[in-house]
């Protein structure tokens, strides 16, 4: 696909600035090079240096248009996912740009790709041959091909989440394809499914209508969601686990593990005092809605129902997410807070159950972001405001 003056000209250029290079003329490019499909090279490349590493290194991967690369998956989220199956034979019948099946395909004998974008196919197909993939490809649409491929050990779905309009979109049913319509015939051609779904969904909406859920795992990285999986197996039944997982800069993950039931009956204190330090889950924690069981099996106080903090006089440091050492906490009127940030022009702000955005007091307190100090804006027990000021620690 890439000649190697193409592949030459791309290495000189990659840090250029591609709306710059489209005014060149043609006799800027490569002779009898495609200029538009250059400058899509050039930026495509540009765009996965940190989302897919591995493949930022290699020169004759080959790059789809820009929408087809912001909807793929991350190499750490792949490689997780690569992590949860393994088997004799895998069907991706999403394939989109691969980055899921290059991955995922590693862990088995077999493996099938299907995208029924005829362009993305064939750029799947030259790439797995540069990473000396034995994949098959598949140019067909997924629910076609599901009604008529072999059994295999394990199917992957991520669904497109986009309207006929552009916008995102989040419901299960609102998804291409609709898992509802095609989740028996799924769990008839396959020991098991997982679906990458959105980061915004409402899990336990989800599993209302989802069957044969064994795991959910809500996977973030360095502390943004990403995305959320369902695997599903067949006869299962029950209270399936959620596991929160947070993959740092270097790939590893700190992971917590709990069921729906904990949560609901986890008993809890909830307090106006606030300890020696301060506790801010990890963005998984949150979305999986695992607040009363985090003070629970950590021992610690909420700040409230609805805060999402917590706090204790003793330090916790196997705490799921970053620990703060308090240096003061006050009220926000006038006079206490003209005391407290006199001398602070520069803090990372963060709101959790508090009337007024990070934006807002940023305005009204007139102070820059970033630093070493971090005010959190917050609701106690008793329903009264306060901001606590704190250091964050870190740990060898």
């Amino acid at each position: 696909m890439l000649s190697p003056e193409d592949k030459q000209f791309i290495k000189e250029h990659l840090s250029d600035d591609v709306r710059r290079l489209a005014l060149k003329t043609s006799s800027f490019f490569p002779p009898d090079a495609n200029s538009k499909f250059i400058l899509q090279q050039i930026a495509g490349r540009q765009q996965i240096r940190h989302k897919i590493p591995t493949w930022y290194q290699l020169d004759d991967i080959v790059y789809p248009q820009r929408l087809s690369l912001e909807q793929c998956s991350s190499e750490a989220t792949a490689k997780y996912k690569a992590s949860l199956l393994s088997g004799d034979s895998f069907a991706d019948l999403t394939g989109g740009f691969g980055v899921d099946t290059a991955f995922i395909s590693q862990k088995f004998t077999f493996s099938d790709y299907i995208e029924k974008q005829s362009e993305l196919a064939e750029i799947a197909k030259h790439n797995f041959s540069v990473l000396s993939l034995k994949t098959g490809v598949h140019n067909e649409d997924g629910k076609d091909y599901l009604q008529q491929m072999k059994h295999v050990d394990w199917i992957y779905l991520d669904p497109a989440r986009r309207s006929d309009s552009g916008g995102k979109t989040v419901l299960i049913e609102d998804c291409d394809p609709n898992l509802l319509d095609i989740q028996d015939l799924l769990m008839k051609n396959a020991d098991g499914v997982l679906l990458k779904l959105s980061p915004m969904l409402d899990i336990r909406a989800a599993l209302t209508v989802l069957k044969n859920v064994q795991e959910i795992h809500v996977v973030s990285v360095e502390n943004e969601c990403k995305e959320i999986l369902f695997l599903l197996q067949k006869d299962i039944q029950g209270d399936a686990p959620v596991v929160c997982v947070n993959i740092d800069k270097y790939g590893e993950y700190q992971s917590v593990i709990f069921h729906l039931a904990d949560e609901k009956n986890s008993v809890i204190s909830y307090t106006d005092k606030i300890g020696a330090y301060i506790y801010e889950p990890n963005v998984s924690i949150l979305k999986a809605g695992y607040f009363k069981g985090t003070a629970f099996r950590y021992n610690l106080n909420k700040l409230h129902p609805d805060s999402h903090l917590y706090t204790s006089s003793e330090l916790v440091t196997d705490f799921p997410g970053r620990i703060f050492l308090t240096e003061s906490v006050f009220s926000p009127n006038k006079k206490e807070m003209a005391q407290a940030l006199s001398d602070i022009n520069q803090a990372n702000i963060s709101v959790r159950n508090f009337p007024f955005s990070v934006a807002e007091l940023r305005k009204k307190w007139k102070i820059k972001e970033g630093g070493e100090i971090y005010l959190f804006a917050t609701t106690l027990a008793n329903g009264s405001y306060r901001i606590i000021k704190a250091r964050k620690l870190t740990f060898p």
